[in-house]
């Protein structure tokens, strides 16, 4: 396919995301129009995917060093699939979770311009590009994340707007420092402190410790949100930033072995364990699986700052098979809100029973989360450990270590939701109400993919191997 389809890709969501607001007022009808055009850019998505579509599309120059261009690359792909994949899954979830909700055109406005701004990031041809449309995600995701406008909800909302134009600032002094030094950065102490203001900048949205605070609090958004919020656009784009960020501007040759990489480092090993801890000690569901996404993305950035091809390869794994984990238990655990009206752990005796095949996909992606085999979870947390291993540094085993630990934590934040589901105390057994088709649909359909990447965890590992081999051999070090 042309180069000229990238923009397709993004301006379909965009537009009718946009119309719909505008011009739809019938409920149905815009969950019709809004469901159409999520699986026409998912389509489109795969096709420049599958059909190996790349190349660089300038779409405007500002100046020699300053183009806004677009580009589908390796790691592009793969954050492009996740979004492509899970669009259309919560659009489907959402038209049951929302039904009836008085904002709906809002709701499903945003969700979808979205959708196409989330694309925007992955087909970024370079850093400017990138972090134009890593703005252009916070307003479009704030709107979702005040929807209910409660107090919760707006406090939530001016927390994850001030965090994240904060960040933004930090990540636009290291952009303005590559633009200003060319593509040839020079290999000095002051190329890596501005790689730092990088990474806390984009780490953000990647929930580094200690600015992981506003996700959890993002929870107050309706669940098709923090499902989203926590398992696809924004906690991911934090991520794929700061790879392209490390990899591909300031390349690893330039960090590796350097206290700028052990310091990075450090606070992601820190945040691998505390997420997982402030997760046990978390009694309202949807926040006890926003600190468990918060642990989870230290996960994938550890794997990114090995500075190896393994490493990196492993932190890509996770980042596509923690968004299948993650994203069931919250449909999950939404389910439970909307059709049971509970939030908190103490009220979750006998929901086993009461929803059996929700609560039965939410513990398939319990035991995926701790690394049960033959589930995704253990696949890519074994790569992970190995690429570590591999490394054979201290921060690497050091690294080890803090899964491992985090892995014992997972398993009691999320198996006592199991315990308490299928085993209640007596007489605490409520009558048995399911979840409706359209929440249920999207809830199997990804326990069993969480199931299946484990199965086929070698070939994703293969594919995500080649497609990282794509960045320059020259750039790959070690700590």
């Amino acid at each position: 396919m042309n180069t000229y389809w990238y923009l397709p890709a993004i301006l379909l969501p965009a537009a009718g995301g946009t119309f719909a607001g505008l011009f739809f007022k019938n409920e149905k009808a815009v969950r019709v129009f809004c469901g159409t055009v999520t699986c026409l850019t998912s389509a489109l998505a795969f096709l420049l995917i599958l059909s190996g579509t790349e190349g660089l599309l300038e779409v405007a120059r500002f100046s020699d060093r300053l183009v806004f261009c677009l580009d589908l690359t390796g790691p592009g792909r793969v954050f492009a699939s996740v979004s492509a994949s899970l669009w259309p899954l919560t659009a489907l979830y959402a038209f049951e979770y929302m039904d009836g909700d008085p904002r709906f055109r809002s709701f499903y406005s945003f969700f979808t311009l979205s959708f196409g701004v989330t694309l925007g990031i992955a087909l970024a041809g370079n850093l400017f590009t990138l972090y134009c449309f890593y703005e252009m995600l916070t307003l479009s995701t704030v709107p979702l994340v005040v929807h209910t406008h409660t107090k919760e909800a707006s406090r939530a909302g001016r927390v994850y707007l001030a965090m994240s134009i904060g960040g933004a600032a930090f990540a636009f002094i290291s952009l303005v420092y590559t633009v200003v030094s060319g593509p040839a950065l020079p290999p000095s102490a002051v190329s890596r402190v501005f790689w730092l203001f990088g990474f806390f900048g984009f780490g953000v949205k990647a929930a580094v410790f200690p600015l992981h605070f506003w996700l959890p609090k993002a929870a107050a958004a309706p669940t098709p949100v923090t499902a989203l919020l926590h398992a696809a656009a924004v906690v991911n784009a934090g991520v794929f930033a700061i790879l392209r960020l490390t990899y591909e501007v300031y390349g690893a040759d330039l960090l590796a072995g350097t206290p700028a990489q052990a310091a990075a480092l450090s606070f992601v090993l820190f945040t691998v364990v505390y997420g997982s801890f402030m997760a046990v000690r978390e009694q309202h569901l949807k926040r006890r699986l926003a600190y468990s996404t918060v642990s989870n993305l230290a996960y994938m950035l550890f794997g990114v700052l090995l500075l190896t091809p393994a490493g990196l390869t492993a932190g890509l794994m996770h980042m596509v098979f923690h968004s299948v984990m993650k994203i069931t238990a919250f449909f999950a655990i939404g389910a439970v809100n909307r059709h049971a009206g509970i939030e908190y752990l103490q009220d979750a005796e006998g929901l086993g029973r009461r929803m059996p095949v929700t609560m039965a996909c939410f513990t398939v992606s319990a035991l995926a989360l701790i690394g049960i085999p033959p589930f995704a979870g253990f696949v890519s947390k074994w790569y992970l450990l190995a690429a570590a291993a591999d490394a054979g540094t201290p921060l690497a085993f050091l690294g080890m270590g803090a899964v491992l630990l985090s892995a014992l934590f997972t398993a009691f934040y999320t198996l006592v939701v199991v315990r308490k589901a299928f085993f209640p105390v007596p007489g605490a057994v409520p009558a048995r109400r399911e979840a409706g088709v359209r929440m249920l649909v999207p809830l199997v359909l990804l326990a069993f993919a969480s199931l299946a990447c484990g199965l086929a965890g070698r070939y994703f590992y293969n594919v995500l191997a080649e497609t990282v081999s794509g960045i320059p051999s020259e750039q790959w070090g070690g700590l």
